[in-house]
């Protein structure tokens, strides 16, 4: 039997509350990786297209305003 297959029998027999608060704790987690992502793309230049696009779209009159 593999880790994984071990840890999703144990998350199966877990209680509902012990079960959400794992949930709680995979989705901060997740988010906070996607965040780190974002980060990293952001500072590496990755996301500057973006940036173009929406003053492209401005320039086109295209760009709601929030």
């Amino acid at each position: 039997m593999t880790k994984v297959q071990e840890i999703q029998i144990a998350i199966e027999s877990l209680p509902w509350e012990e079960y959400a608060r794992l949930r709680q704790w995979f989705s901060e987690r997740d988010w906070q990786q996607w965040d780190k992502q974002i980060e990293e793309d952001s500072e590496a230049g990755k996301l500057d297209f973006l940036i173009k696009d929406a003053f492209e779209e401005k320039v086109m009159g295209r760009l709601k305003e929030l």
